[in-house]
């Protein structure tokens, strides 16, 4: 098996330019340039080396009737590199200790010994094989003229098959010593057989080396024509593997039947055969898969699934393991008894729940996960490319939201392998499977707001450098999750609040990825769902028209004020925004403080645009959220190293507030946290974290804080910070957060209240609209039926229902019907 990875020019057989039929050529000179050249490509010195001059030189002798001197004193080099270079060194890696014939020596008393020593001599064995497949692609290219001339010509094997040749008879079959028998393709065998062996009785081996050795026989032959039956691996290592393979599970066999029942020894058969069907796959080759089932089959024999199923170490143990050969046996023995497959159906489903279970118990309990980098602004973005150099952190409890949802997928991706590659798909464990990821999924409170978490941190920065497909499987993967999630109402409060972030801050990594989303959820949960989702789309592109039109406007107006400042303004629907959480955050003893003050030439902008836009919109009201914006400012930086001491910061409205203050402060002035909040009316919370990322972090320290501490207290002073160096032209200063913090108790409720009250007037929307098709209907049959439509939002609580039955009667959209059992309710037109 020829793999060249030196790709030389080609001639085509024709004669290279400059060469003459009639020039004379020197052999021994000649030759003498070639093996040079091979020694330097032997020891890995070929990068120096000129094909072409090598090409010519090869090429100049077989042209004047010497290739069958080059060919041999190839073959010659060739033989005496392996044996007096190549073979040397690998017997210095073979311990004494694996010669078969010295049972003195061969008894290494460990498997971590017997493994060591052995893996030595692979590792040679490797080595050496891997160097002498390379430097012969190399040699093969430059003989490549004599190839096609001389040894097709003569019928002789290529050099690249001769020198495998030669490696097959000068390493492996060279005997260990002048007084030995032994050959090293024998101790190789018996290494790796040993290694298998201690595989089989639970070590843990170097599986790639392994494979690495199998392939290596794979391509070596028994002769130099490279007949496909005849590889060394089918003539050597496989009979031996096979002999060695029926020896181990007879006598295991036999021990198993004299002591254990029929159920362990069932469950022992299964796990044996998918490990030998694994090794093939993964340590072997597959040209033994069959043959060694075959073997498996025959000395093993598997019944009592029942006991199986029911043992500590049974389908338990074998879904912890992922032993999918052994649940697929389980599967086919059970298939042959019980259709249905109800014990085996209970087991994975009591599985499913109680692994479930562990994950919603861990993420509950954060600071037990592994900890993750804390939370800091984001970083400076370096001039000209524009690129961010490292992600903005998580907090503990992001993290453990997007672990949640991680480890729920990594389950579910566990047991679709499971279904798939073990149950055959089969359609009644499937079912089986959804409802257990239902039950333990809608029993976690938080679902719909960590789910909401994962596709909000893959979609700002999850997705970076991903390809179309891995971001359309990424997020097919949560709409898995989403399918299994009954309060979808729920989801879609957690989804649009975390959205509305994402638009308004600019921080998602790609568009076409938020609307390919929105037209996966589209098609899972219908239409009705994505409906104020897509309207906080449209509000965002209406704004970016608006505010072009804006900008035109104003250059028509001929503002005089060169320094006036540019405005986007983004234009929202308060019906369809989640405004009650993206309001700005304030301290528990704070109360509602009046709207931020802005400088006074933001404030003439602000009013500007408010009169175009009234005038346009007549009775409509704005509300300025300042704590959802940003603001782009040149800031001077007069003791700033180098010659450029202007900087573009990129900040939050907050932050641009806050600096806009000290334009006003003569040099060394100050300004305490108490002042700036008196001037600008910014909660004590969003000053606070703002401060923190101006003066405390330390890449973005442009302004200084006394006394200088972490926390920021009403007495502190801050100063602009005139000394303030970045070596990036452009730099986003974040704000000081914990991520997409999760919700505390006391938010908890407060949405579980709001979505109660969303869901009392979809519940009385339901029920008015069954009674007006249906007119009469019992109690029973209306609350199923208003269940039935409800689920595609939310699992409705029939006590909810029943409720909202009594206040539509009060109100006179139904009546009672007398007299009748059981209860049934009248539609009043």
């Amino acid at each position: 098996m020829k793999i060249s990875n030196w790709l030389p020019n080609r001639t085509n057989g024709k004669l290279p330019k400059g060469l003459g039929t009639n020039d004379a050529v020197d052999f021994e000179e000649t030759w003498a340039i070639l093996a040079s050249s091979l020694r330097e490509i032997h020891t890995k010195n070929a990068s120096q080396l000129s094909f072409e001059a090598l090409y010519r030189n090869a090429y100049k002798l077989v042209l004047k009737k010497l290739g069958e001197q080059l060919y041999f004193r190839v073959k010659d080099f060739e033989e005496d590199w392996l044996t007096k270079k190549v073979l040397p060194r690998i017997k210095e890696d073979l311990s004494p200790a694996l010669l078969v014939e010295n049972p003195g020596l061969s008894s290494v008393n460990t498997a971590n010994e017997r493994r060591a020593a052995g893996e030595k001599l692979l590792v040679a064995l490797k080595r050496a094989w891997e160097d002498h497949n390379l430097c012969m692609n190399m040699t093969s290219d430059i003989l490549m003229y004599m190839e096609r001339v001389y040894c097709t010509d003569n019928r002789k094997p290529s050099v690249f098959a001769a020198a495998m040749a030669q490696f097959r008879d000068f390493i492996l079959r060279a005997p260990l010593s002048s007084t030995s028998n032994t050959k090293m393709i024998k101790v190789l065998l018996s290494v790796m057989l040993d290694q298998i062996r201690m595989e089989r009785e639970g070590d843990i081996i170097d599986k790639p080396l392994i494979r690495s050795c199998a392939y290596m026989l794979e391509g070596l032959y028994e002769t130099e024509e490279e007949e496909e039956t005849l590889k060394l691996y089918l003539t050597e290592f496989e009979p031996a593997f096979l002999s060695a393979t029926r020896d181990f599970y007879k006598a295991e066999g036999v021990a198993l039947i004299q002591e254990a029942d029929a159920g362990t020894f069932c469950r022992h058969a299964m796990k044996r055969a998918e490990e030998e069907q694994d090794r093939c796959r993964s340590t072997l080759s597959a040209l033994t898969s069959p043959k060694v089932k075959l073997v498996v089959d025959e000395e093993l024999i598997m019944n009592n699934i029942a006991v199986v199923i029911q043992m500590p170490s049974g389908v338990k143990y074998m879904l912890d393991n992922d032993r999918l050969s052994e649940l697929q046996l389980v599967f086919e023995l059970i298939s042959r008894v019980d259709p249905k497959k109800d014990e085996l159906r209970k087991a994975v489903q009591t599985r499913i729940v109680d692994l479930g279970k562990e994950i919603n118990r861990s993420a509950l309990n954060p600071s037990q996960a592994p900890a993750t980098n804390p939370s800091k602004p984001e970083v400076d973005k370096p001039e000209g490319d524009g690129k961010v150099p490292t992600d903005k952190p998580v907090n503990m409890q992001t993290t453990a939201a997007i672990r949640w949802v991680d480890d729920i997928l990594q389950l579910k991706g566990k047991y679709d392998k499971v279904l798939n590659d073990a149950f055959a798909a089969d359609q009644g464990l499937q079912t089986a499977f959804a409802r257990s990821f239902t039950d333990f999924i809608n029993e976690f409170e938080r679902s719909s707001e960590y789910l909401s978490l994962f596709f909000d941190e893959n979609l700002k920065k999850g997705i970076k450098g991903k390809t179309e497909n891995e971001v359309d499987a990424l997020l097919d993967r949560g709409i898995t999750l989403l399918r299994y999630i009954q309060d979808k109402d729920m989801f879609e409060q957690y989804y649009k609040k975390h959205l509305s972030k994402r638009l308004l801050m600019k921080r998602s990594v790609s568009m076409d990825a938020e609307r390919q989303m929105i037209s996966k959820m589209k098609m899972e949960v219908g239409n009705t769902f994505t409906q104020r989702i897509e309207a906080m789309f449209k509000d965002m592109a209406v704004s970016e028209d608006l505010s072009a039109q804006y900008k035109k406007h104003v250059c028509q107006l001929g503002d005089p004020d060169p320094k006036r400042a540019d405005i986007d303004v983004n234009v929202l629907t308060s019906t369809m925004w989640p405004l009650d959480t993206m309001g700005p955050s304030y301290r528990d003893d704070e109360t509602q403080r009046p709207l931020c003050i802005f400088p006074s030439q933001i404030e003439r902008i602000k009013q500007g645009f408010e009169k175009y836009y009234l005038d346009k919109h007549s009775g409509r009201r704005l509300t300025w959220q300042a704590n959802m914006g940003t603001a782009d400012i040149r800031a001077y930086f007069p003791e700033m190293k180098g010659t450029k001491k202007t900087r573009e910061l990129n900040v939050s409205t907050y932050a641009m507030v806050i600096l806009l203050l000290f334009n006003d402060l003569p040099p060394d002035a100050s300004y305490t946290c108490q002042a700036i909040q008196d001037k600008t009316n910014i909660p004590m919370n969003e000053l606070m974290r703002n401060l923190q990322s101006l003066a405390v972090a330390p890449k973005t320290r442009v302004l200084t804080k006394e006394p200088m501490s972490k926390d920021v207290k009403l007495t502190d002073k801050f100063f602009f910070n005139e000394h303030f160096h970045s070596q990036f032209q452009k730099i986003k200063i974040g704000v000081v957060t914990s991520g997409n913090r999760v919700e505390e108790q006391s938010e908890r409720k407060d949405t579980e209240k709001k979505i109660d009250d969303a869901r009392t007037g979809t519940i009385e929307a339901a029920l008015v609209r069954i009674m007006k098709q249906r007119k009469e209907l019992s109690h029973q049959n209306l609350v199923t039926e208003a269940i039935q439509q409800l689920l595609l939002r939310f699992k409705p609580d029939p006590v909810m229902i029943k409720a909202r039955i009594e206040s539509l009667i009060d109100r006179d959209y139904l009546a009672r019907i007398e007299d009748k059992e059981p209860a049934a309710y009248r539609y009043v037109a």
